[in-house]
């Protein structure tokens, strides 16, 4: 069945399923020869160890999509749990002119802006890009990564903030 023949019923039953996937929150940013942007997004995904590899999906609406098409380079911005403004900042409730105000942000050597202080930083060069129903599929070959200690990333599940809690395993 295409996403097209899909009833709506269907839609709003996945809807709800995927609601409950917690996923790490990052901002995505790139540039193109007149423009940087970022956005907050959570369909992030590791793909490969060999070349190191990941996923970011991206609506095709969007300017970043646009930017990201025209870009050799993005980097996946991890966030850390006492970021959510950042992640608000950029899932739109700031101008897109105004969201490199907020944070410490940096340029790499690159010309990717990327956030100093996050948990985790994967600079990426674009590898692919597949278009797939509402959204493209970039793949992101790393040639950077930074990671920051404590382990504290920014976790979003039902269209709330979470914090992971590491499981004590000699309490089982």
């Amino acid at each position: 069945m295409s996403l097209d023949s899909a009833s709506d019923e269907l839609r709003e039953t996945f809807k709800r399923a995927l609601r409950r996937f917690p996923a790490a929150v990052s901002v995505i940013t790139s540039a193109d020869q007149d423009r940087r942007h970022g956005m907050t997004a959570t369909a992030v995904t590791s793909l490969s160890l060999d070349p190191p590899s990941l996923i970011v999906c991206i609506n095709q609406a969007t300017l970043l999509h646009d930017i990201m098409l025209l870009a050799r380079r993005f980097c996946v911005n991890v966030l850390r749990r006492d970021q959510i403004s950042l992640s608000s900042a950029f899932s739109g409730a700031v101008p897109p002119e105004e969201r490199f105000g907020l944070g410490q942000w940096r340029t790499s050597t690159e010309g990717v802006t990327y956030l100093a202080d996050a948990q985790i930083n994967i600079f990426c060069k674009k590898a692919a890009a597949v278009p797939y129903g509402t959204h493209t599929i970039f793949i992101g070959e790393a040639e950077t990564v930074n990671v920051r200690d404590p382990i504290e990333p920014l976790i979003y599940q039902d269209a709330t903030y979470c914090f992971s809690v590491p499981h004590d395993s000699q309490a089982a």
